[in-house]
């Protein structure tokens, strides 16, 4: 899972109005309460609405200003990534059906534009090109696809992975396409040709239990620094107990050019799994941890191993999105709620929006 937009530049460490993201003064500002546990969530490019997928297999739509909800629905199976395309206007989804669907951003009652059968298997997540041209899938059966964002053909398959694909990440400078697999491996492809380049090891990330006879972890989010000298990948280690979720968050931060591994990004006294990872303009790391400890927004500067601030949510974890703005942070959580976390003061007199 990973998030880049086409055109989108890095938000700025100052924002018009002088504010600037400051995670130690994260609270949670709106919360809206939906029917069904949430998954996946992201903002569109506008930053005028935010989406969450539910286990209804359901994908809705809520606008920030006037908290009205609306349901996106056609998948047969939950909705596991979502990005947006270059005119902002379009929004595409992935889920557990081998489905990717199209559809319209704004619309008052929006039906598919374009259904693809992508993957045998659940699709696990979909990133978009800096140029908006392409599109990227990874999913169960081992494979990363890359499609043309136009008319949704298939341009290249890219095998060599031995495990599922759960992440993908193009580069911002636009000759690259990075993706990682539950074995805890990263791949390199050069998008032209869709050969493979080089791999990062990041199998730390990955746990086998020999007793339950299971492979758990993986690379569950790839981002990369805003100087793009260092790539992060977020998943677990120290799972004990991989099906009980018990384990820790891991985040590993590799040199990009060299393929060193530089530092281990470690948390105490969280348990989960790091679901998510961004960049701040800062070189700040933002992860999201979600698991048996509840959840965690969690932050790391570059050079420090643990991380040097948690802001702890209300309830269990399991996507992270950050908004256009770079000030806000949406969170989808096992108890049904949409939380969005905002890294600036607090209004004045002013009460918390909140539904159900």
């Amino acid at each position: 899972m990973s998030r880049l937009y086409p055109a989108q530049e890095e938000p700025s460490e100052k924002q018009p109005d002088g504010s600037m993201p400051d995670p130690k003064l994260a609270h949670v500002r709106e919360q809206w309460k939906y029917s069904s546990p949430l998954i996946a969530c992201s903002f569109d490019p506008g930053g005028k609405y935010v989406f969450a997928s539910a286990e209804d297999n359901s994908v809705q739509r809520w606008d920030l200003e006037s908290s009205a909800i609306t349901p996106f629905a056609a998948h047969d199976s939950w909705v596991r990534d979502m990005t947006f395309l270059a005119d902002g206007q379009t929004l595409v989804t992935v889920g557990s059906d081998d489905q990717m669907i199209w559809w319209p951003v704004a619309a008052e009652n929006p039906k598919p534009l374009k259904t693809i059968q992508a993957h045998k298997g659940w699709i696990r997540t979909v990133s978009i090109s800096p140029d908006g041209t392409l599109l990227a899938t990874g999913g169960n059966d081992n494979l990363v696809k890359i499609w043309n964002t136009t008319d949704g053909t298939c341009l290249h398959e890219l095998a060599g992975h031995d495990s599922n694909v759960y992440s993908t990440l193009f580069h911002p400078e636009g000759q690259f396409l990075v993706s990682g697999d539950l074995s805890g491996q990263v791949r390199q492809w050069e998008i032209s040709s869709g050969k493979f380049v080089r791999a990062f090891d990041a199998s730390a990330l990955h746990t086998y239990n020999g007793g339950q006879q299971v492979h758990y972890g993986g690379v569950r989010s790839i981002a990369l620094s805003p100087d793009l000298k260092y790539m992060a990948c977020s998943g677990l280690h120290k799972a004990t107990n991989p099906l009980g979720a018990v384990s820790e968050p891991l985040v590993l931060l590799f040199d990009w050019e060299s393929q060193e591994l530089l530092r281990s990004h470690v948390t105490s006294d969280v348990r989960g799994i790091g679901w998510s990872v961004y960049y701040l303009a800062d070189g700040t790391l933002m992860g999201l941890s979600g698991g048996g400890g509840g959840g965690f927004l969690l932050f790391w500067k570059p050079d420090e191993d643990k991380d040097f601030f948690k802001f702890k949510l209300p309830n269990i974890a399991r996507d992270l999105a950050l908004h256009p703005n770079g000030l806000q942070v949406a969170t989808t959580h096992f108890d049904r709620h949409l939380r969005i976390s905002h890294m600036t003061p607090k209004p004045p007199e002013k009460e918390d929006k909140k539904s159900g």
